[in-house]
């Protein structure tokens, strides 16, 4: 391994050596001069100051309303004036005046008192469930189908009924290890648990009056409700039931990975509402696709919505151990949607719930992150947690209710627009890529966006709506979800503090960082002193930042800790603030890629950039990162997004329009051909909207300003380590020779990532994490330089495109363009 390592270092001191003699009169990138010069507070002064009111007179914004294009019945029927002035409440403080009791044993016992005044009853919830679902017309039929696979065929005309009854006592297994039995007294009695857990290693879990006050009109309504909440620790299942039942709304049926289906643990979870599924839901244990399981799953989760109940659904699938939000999977969703197109329920309303948290009680996933296996879950591991809970406090919890929708509207809404067809990521982008391949005309004939059937029978209609509201409500969660102190510290320390920093200037920055936050609509899950909330998180990230003093004044002095684990960690709080400047962040180094572009020779740049070539880089480089980040919501055409994202960058002056070409645009394509829908995303506006029109293109140019320079370099290293772990990617393949399984190559190529840190070869060593490692490897897959082979396990080879090494050069070239490096 350190042989390839030492052979691939070789392109990348190329690459680094070239990139730093190209961008010499470019701006401002390394961590030399930025922290030679470095601003105050100017720096996010320059971006939020613009146009918005101080962070002092300003209210916080009220996060998580719904699409008002797709849902805008549901967007006005829930909400009134005084919502977003009804505050924050702290769940886990109770006193004698959230009872009905006053005195002195009120006061002894209010949590008590109070957890008894909580309405639950067994009325509330599901009925003869396991006979309902096994007496149903699709489990019958899933038990015949599965009996007759497996008998010889001269006796399918007949199967026997032992055969039959074989099958239905192991339908019944799977339902009985599946099924929720929630219990009211056990939901009242860890109630009071909770209450005083939390209490011992939280400082406040706080919720917003107002969004839970849209939760209880929804919940009125008489439909099923469906949480779709952000999942980031398994502290998660017992947070939401916790706020729902002190709330007095029914507690939700929790969708549980069969992991946690150990003993004792199991029966506790079945008491508040959690049923066990697998991870794969066709694949049975003789690896063949399981009809009866998939049937007996898809009845029960229909039964549960027939009776009303609600449910909790985390559509990622796992916990997030990068800290930003995996892409959405859609198995439970789709039965949810199907059973709404079924009519078996009238209406089912989503309200996506964005969780954040200081620290996350598992302390971080640097075991995992660092290629070890997951440890399997068990009675003693979750001893030891509570145990270890005990000891530590894990500061603030911020839980925040995105406005509930209807999926019915939303359906309805979908129908009467068209719905391109999608493209892939070779489809799209690998024309940009390699200009000379073979039958590119073809390829470039399909990025016309193609209306697709508005059927819901139709197979690919139906994916890509189910795929759209998956898409909605995670991309609400993230968006609601609140930026915490932790958060910001982390980001500071590696992204514009790398060197280290004084604490007076850390917390000067770290106000200013406040109302950037802010004024981009983003909500702080934490409120008093800057100076206080900044030592309040150096103390929770512990080992991860070192804190000493320093000659000058006898300050301290912080900077990061440089171990590879503290910086996993620190990457992991940071990107708690990654969908803030996400954007931007693409939008700061598509500028870096086309300036470089731009230069001819040796001190030779042209300094100005057109629009459309930005925006068109932004867009290419948004569907390259695809699988890491979500920009806007579906409904949103990813083109007009970035343009408006230029807008902002030349209200900030950032970015300045040079003089104006009057002269028609020689291509004279409207916006809307530009930019096909297919690219990504669909404007549902464009009827409304000028995009149709013929646009002129215009000229920018970048400002010199110091503060803007080193605002755009902070944006740039937001993106460093992923696209750092992209462009490694990249150089691992130039050696790539015999095919491989996939799993193994994951492994080696992740090794090669730890191998370049431990080297200090890479610029960021956060981007050595096991997640961007499989990232990195899906995007080539998706992008085409991979062809699998399915023989038992995916086998890697290489595609006939990417077998000349210079196409292979190509795609190198393309990622270093945006990178920092």
């Amino acid at each position: 391994m350190a042989d390839a390592v030492l052979i691939t270092s070789v392109i990348d001191n190329a690459y680094l050596s070239n990139s730093g003699a190209q961008a010499g009169n470019r701006m401002k990138n390394c961590s030399d001069e930025l922290e030679e010069y470095c601003p105050s507070s100017g720096v996010f002064q320059s971006a939020a100051a613009t146009g918005k009111e101080s962070i002092l007179n300003r209210k916080r914004p009220f996060v998580g309303r719904c699409c008002h294009v797709c849902s805008p019945l549901s967007r006005d029927k829930l909400f009134n004036t005084s919502i977003p002035s009804q505050g924050l409440r702290n769940v886990i403080y109770i006193n004698e005046t959230h009872t009905r009791y006053r005195g002195w044993l009120a006061r002894r016992l209010c949590y008590v008192l109070f957890i008894q005044e909580r309405d639950v009853h067994r009325d509330m919830f599901p009925r003869n469930v396991i006979e309902n679902v096994l007496n149903s017309n699709r489990v019958q039929k899933a038990i015949v189908e599965t009996v007759t696979d497996r008998m010889p065929v001269e006796t399918l005309a007949q199967p026997e009924p032992k055969a039959v009854n074989k099958v239905k006592r192991k339908a019944r297994g799977i339902l009985q290890q599946m099924v929720a039995n929630i219990s009211p007294a056990v939901i009242r009695l860890t109630g009071w648990v909770l209450l005083k857990l939390f209490n011992g290693f939280f400082w406040s879990i706080q919720i917003h009056k107002g969004q839970l006050e849209m939760v209880k009109k929804a919940a009125a309504e008489n439909v099923p409700l469906i949480f779709l909440p952000v999942h980031k620790s398994h502290i998660d299942y017992l947070l939401l039931t916790f706020i729902l039942f002190c709330h007095n709304i029914k507690a939700p049926h929790i969708a549980a990975g069969n992991n946690l289906n150990i003993p004792i643990f199991s029966t506790l979870i079945r008491k508040l509402g959690g049923f066990f599924i697998r991870r794969k839901l066709d694949i049975g244990a003789d690896g063949r696709k399981d009809i009866l399981y998939r049937s007996v799953l898809r009845v029960y989760i229909e039964e549960l919505l027939r009776q009303r109940q609600f449910m909790e659904i985390f559509v990622e699938g796992t916990r997030s151990r990068s800290g930003k939000p995996y892409m959405a999977m859609t198995g439970l969703l789709s039965i949810v949607v199907d059973s709404l197109c079924e009519n078996i329920v009238t209406d089912v309303m989503i309200i996506p719930v964005g969780i954040s948290y200081d620290r996350i009680i598992e302390g971080n996933y640097n075991s995992e992150q660092l290629g070890k296996p997951k440890k399997k879950e068990s009675l003693w591991g979750v001893a030891q947690g509570v145990f270890r809970m005990l000891r530590k406090n894990f500061g603030c919890v911020r839980v925040d209710f995105g406005q509930p929708f209807s999926v019915r509207e939303y359906i309805d809404t979908q129908r009467n627009r068209p719905l391109p067809a999608t493209l892939s990521l070779e489809e799209s982008l690998l024309p940009t890529i390699i200009t000379e391949r073979p039958g590119l005309n073809h390829v470039e004939q399909d990025l016309t966006p193609v209306v697709i059937s508005r059927d819901l029978f139709d197979e690919q209609y139906r994916r890509q709506l189910i795929s759209n509201v998956a898409k909605h409500a995670l991309f609400t969660a993230s968006r609601c979800s609140a930026v915490m102190s932790t958060h910001i510290v982390a980001c500071l320390l590696l992204y514009r503090h790398r060197e280290g920093v004084h604490l007076s200037k850390l917390v000067e920055d770290f106000f200013c960082m406040k109302e950037v936050v802010l004024a981009r609509d983003f909500d702080l899950g934490f409120s008093g002193n800057s100076e206080d909330v900044v030592m309040h998180a150096l103390h929770l990230l512990g080992d991860c930042v070192n804190v000493r003093s320093s000659r000058r004044n006898s300050e301290f002095f912080i900077a990061p800790t440089t171990t590879i684990p503290a910086l996993f960690e620190l990457n992991f709080y940071s990107n708690g603030i990654f969908q803030v400047f996400l954007t931007e962040a693409i939008l700061a180094s598509s500028l870096c890629a086309v300036l470089r572009e731009n230069i001819s020779g040796p001190g030779k740049m042209d300094p100005t950039v057109s629009q459309e070539r930005l925006v068109r880089t932004a867009a290419d480089l948004c569907h390259l990162l695809s699988n890491e980040v979500l920009v806007g919501l579906p409904c949103q055409a990813v083109y007009q997004v970035f343009n408006d994202a230029v807008s902002k960058f030349i209200q900030y002056g950032i970015l300045l329009v040079a003089e104006e070409d009057l002269s028609p645009s020689p291509t004279e394509e409207t916006w809307a051909n530009k930019y096909p829908d297919g690219l990504s995303w669909r404007s549902d506006e464009e009827d409304d909207s000028d995009y149709g029109e013929e646009q002129r293109d215009r000229y920018l140019k970048v400002s010199q300003s110091p503060d803007h320079q080193a605002f755009i370099t902070f944006l740039q290293r937001l993106l460093g380590p992923l696209l750092e772990a992209y462009f490694s990617a990249a150089v691992y393949i130039q050696s790539f020779r015999l095919p491989v399984q996939e799993t193994e190559y994951i492994s080696k190529f992740h090794k090669y990532l730890l191998s370049r840190t431990e080297m200090k070869i890479a610029v960021f060593g956060e981007s050595a994490t096991f997640c961007l490692a499989k990232s990195a490897v899906k995007t080539l897959k998706d992008l085409g330089v991979f062809k699998p082979q399915k023989s038992g396990s995916t086998v890697l080879e290489l595609s006939s495109i990417f077998l000349p090494l210079i196409n292979r050069q190509k795609l190198l070239e393309y990622i270093h363009n945006f990178t920092v490096l």
